[in-house]
């Protein structure tokens, strides 16, 4: 499968990328290659390979929520640059 300056100049436009002649040509034969490589895997017969979403088992090692006592409001004040009425005070954002 090939792909053509034009589909190069089209990624490049919607990546807001400048791209030079060489480079659209560069790229142009490489995003070829790759797909290339793809078709070829489509040659593969999968039919007796099960669906996985990751290569390796992975568990889930996340602990339990459970609720727990949180820092008092003044030892968490300390990291605020700014504070007002026991909350961080941020500039605005908004006008």
């Amino acid at each position: 499968m090939s792909i053509s300056i034009q589909d190069v100049e089209h990624v490049a436009k919607l990546a807001r990328l400048e791209l030079t002649e060489e480079e659209k040509a560069k790229y142009a034969e490489q995003l070829g290659a790759i797909l290339n490589y793809a078709q070829k895997l489509n040659e593969l017969d999968t039919e007796n390979v099960p669906p996985t979403s990751h290569v390796l088992p992975v568990a889930n090692v996340m602990r339990d929520d459970e609720p727990r006592p949180s820092w008092p409001i003044e030892k968490v004040m300390l990291n605020a640059p700014d504070e007002e009425d026991g909350q961080f005070r941020v500039p605005a954002v908004l006008e």
